[in-house]
């Protein structure tokens, strides 16, 4: 007899597929299915907990005397970790007022002690509040979190966060440098302000909403890190993009303590801006050669040599480098070219967090208000922090410090020298 081949059916195609799937991720597989093995021991172990409870309270069945008696079983749910997990709960009443005791470890396992921890991770994560639904519902015991649960618990726990992170002290920070640099989110900005301790460490200390960086904001900052305990009596090296408004707001509340150093590529792209889109590139490369020269008057004339030869091209381009020209050379005064140029001629130690921090906020397709994009920014800062690397060059930061001071004593001796 002619045997017939059978036609491959959708279920053989997927066992199939699944088969495939595990020998090419066999460690995912083992992973798997400890995750759908761990739900049921979790659902399994409270059963177990309240069946406990429930025959301390109830006795040995047939006993005479009991002043509790069983009264069958509702339903119920309890908390696993995050999950919410439905349950069969066994119920008692009293003989004598024919009240019911309810279950002291049910009630407990009501409690989601982790639950805002959670929820606040997997929204960071990429879990969205509207899908948040399908991840939990992958475990089959589980029925979930509802997306309006979980959006009350990310807005309790980033609350929490939002504190934590505008009233923590500073004054155990020993600052030697300090990077400002704004952010849109929607409408408004948010002016963060990152610090490099004198070891090495970078730490976020603080951020403020404005809808421009203007002074008056700016200046407001900085005075509100300095009342959180922002240590002032050694210079900061203060990197910035070259806005007027935290420039002024800087050294208005600082004053000397203050050395300012301005971004060089903002400097540059700034420049180049004016020029016809042939001629950038090349200028691009010799103004970045020029500021590559370490030593500062090499350096300064070179640039004052490129600035002769941008006068017969585009007058706007000589006002745009001659303005904060020195501040852009303020590693070459302090020597500090060849040790620390890579951290400080730029203001990429910020830019770096700004874009870590839209990976995390970047799913946000609405801000609806100030308090929410304070929660996110602050929440989002929190959880970058830690991942921020020692400074590049961080052994040379105690040669910043002296030469920021040498620096700083000389203008002052220039000073006296012109008032005598």
């Amino acid at each position: 007899m002619k045997k017939v081949a059978k036609k491959d059916t959708g279920n053989n195609e997927k066992k199939r597929r699944m088969n495939e799937a595990m020998k090419n991720d066999p460690a995912q597989e083992i992973r798997l299915s400890m995750i759908q093995a761990l739900i049921p021991l979790g659902l399994s172990a409270v059963n177990a907990e309240l069946q406990k409870e429930w025959t301390s309270l109830v006795g040995a069945r047939y006993a005479h005397g009991k002043e509790m008696g069983a009264w069958g079983s509702n339903d119920g749910s309890v908390y696993v970790s995050d999950q919410k997990l439905h349950v069969k709960v066994p119920r008692v009443r009293r003989r004598d007022t024919d009240e019911e005791v309810p279950l002291n470890s049910y009630l407990r396992l009501q409690q989601p002690g982790v639950i805002e921890e959670m929820a606040l991770r997997r929204v960071l994560n990429g879990v969205s509040q509207g899908h948040y639904a399908e991840a939990t519902m992958s475990v089959p015991e589980t029925f979930g979190i509802s997306r309006n649960s979980v959006s009350k618990k990310w807005i309790c726990a980033s609350a929490k966060k939002l504190e934590a992170f505008c009233t923590r002290d500073l004054s155990k920070y020993d600052v030697v440098a300090m990077i400002i640099d704004g952010k849109g989110f929607g409408d408004n900005e948010m002016i963060t302000a990152l610090g490099v301790t004198l070891d090495g460490e970078k730490v976020v200390l603080g951020f403020i909403e404005s809808s421009t960086e203007n002074f008056v904001v700016c200046r407001d900052f900085i005075n509100d890190l300095i009342q959180r305990g922002l240590r002032t009596d050694n210079e900061i090296l203060i990197v910035i993009d070259g806005g007027k408004g935290i420039h002024k707001g800087v050294t208005t509340v600082l004053g000397d303590k203050a050395v300012i150093t301005r971004c060089q590529w903002h400097k540059r792209e700034n420049v180049v801006e004016y020029l016809n889109p042939g001629a950038r590139d090349a200028w691009r490369q010799k103004l970045q050669g020029a500021y590559n020269e370490p030593d500062y008057d090499e350096a300064k004339s070179r640039l004052l040599s490129l600035k002769s030869g941008l006068h017969s091209i585009n007058v706007s381009a000589v006002k745009s480098l001659e303005e904060g020209f020195e501040e852009t050379l303020t590693l070459h005064r302090l020597g500090m070219v060849e040790k620390l140029a890579t951290s400080f001629k730029t203001t990429n130690l910020i830019e770096n967090i700004h874009r870590l921090l839209e990976d995390i906020s970047g799913r946000v397709c609405r801000w609806r208000n100030s308090d929410q994009r304070r929660r996110w920014v602050a929440t989002g800062l929190l959880k970058i922090e830690p991942r921020l690397r020692r400074l590049r060059g961080y052994r040379d930061l105690p040669a910043l410090r002296d030469a920021m001071r040498k620096l700083v004593r000389g203008k002052f001796n220039e000073e006296l020298k012109m008032a005598a």
